[in-house]
């Protein structure tokens, strides 16, 4: 037996006891994230790996965290259009719904550095709007509510990690909807909660490009409703901080440490996560990577 019939089992013998509705069926997802698509340092030949490993899990779906492509916030047209063709196709081996959040690197022509004009009809947010989704947005699966949320802020030609005040009402009024019915995980690439800065070197200094600034409004909104995570990325490292209920967790990213081998000692891979009733665990799973070149 797999570990799907596993949860689907269980989930049917509690729901004949009477300890869950006959709906919240067991399941699993994968959240990836930092996927860094570009062809060199074969990082295409990495992502391609990856997502075939996770398509035998048989997720129901996966949730992208973001920074999806190696890079566009600094690429003309022509380099960006071609990334997210590149990472259009690599998705295509997952065999599943795909729910993504925006990451920094996937906002197109921010630096200056590209060459891109502000006036540009695809300039910012809109290129991945249109190429993946909705910069943010909520769905139901199997008695869980999901939302995805884009915690990267556009200030003149730069980013910082901000959730804007649409969003904020957006959110409010989602949770609202939802009540303290379903269980909630929630996705977001710049973390909202994380340990990082107090333990990396440096990262203080670096402030909202790493967190969220305002991260303590966005976390008071999830009071008095059964958010159980919040998946994160952006870090590059694998972390889990525990803050009232909630279970904030920073995967890890796909590429590593940008293609060039672990980061901080964190390998390449993904987090597995498997939902019953409103109870849900997770693990990370590398996928066995050897760069072509190291730092």
């Amino acid at each position: 037996m797999n570990r799907r019939q596993f949860l689907a089992g269980s989930a049917a013998a509690a729901a004949a006891r009477g300890g869950l509705k006959a709906a919240d069926e067991g399941f699993r997802f994968v959240h990836f994230t930092d996927t860094h698509i570009q062809r060199e340092l074969k990082a295409d030949e990495g992502v391609a790996k990856a997502f075939t490993q996770i398509a035998r899990l048989q997720p129901d779906f996966c949730l992208a965290g973001g920074d999806l492509v190696f890079d566009v916030l600094e690429s003309r047209k022509p380099r960006a259009k071609e990334l997210f063709a590149l990472y259009g196709e690599a998705v295509k081996r997952l065999e599943c719904p795909v729910h993504s959040a925006p990451g920094n690197h996937d906002y197109f022509g921010v630096f200056k550095k590209s060459g891109v004009s502000p006036k540009d009809p695809e300039y910012g947010k809109k290129m991945f709007e249109d190429r993946i989704g909705p910069r943010y947005k909520s769905f139901d699966h199997k008695g869980w509510h999901f939302i995805t949320l884009d915690t990267v802020f556009i200030e003149g030609r730069k980013y910082k990690g901000y959730v804007d005040d649409e969003q904020l009402s957006w959110l409010k009024a989602d949770l609202e909807k939802n009540g303290p019915g379903k269980p909630v995980i929630v996705l977001c690439h710049i973390p909202l909660v994380t340990a990082a800065l107090q333990v990396v070197p440096g990262w203080q200094a670096l402030g909202n490009a790493i967190v969220v600034e305002n991260a303590a409004v966005v976390v008071e909104l999830f009071d008095g409703y059964p958010v159980k995570l919040v998946l994160q990325g952006h870090t590059h490292i694998n972390e889990r901080v525990r803050w009232k209920n909630t279970d904030y967790i920073t995967t890890g990213a796909v590429s590593g440490n940008w293609w060039k081998g672990p980061r901080m000692g964190f390998p390449e891979g993904y987090a597995v996560i498997e939902a019953a009733g409103d109870q849900v665990s997770w693990r990370f799973e590398s996928y066995g990577w050897t760069p072509v070149a190291k730092l």
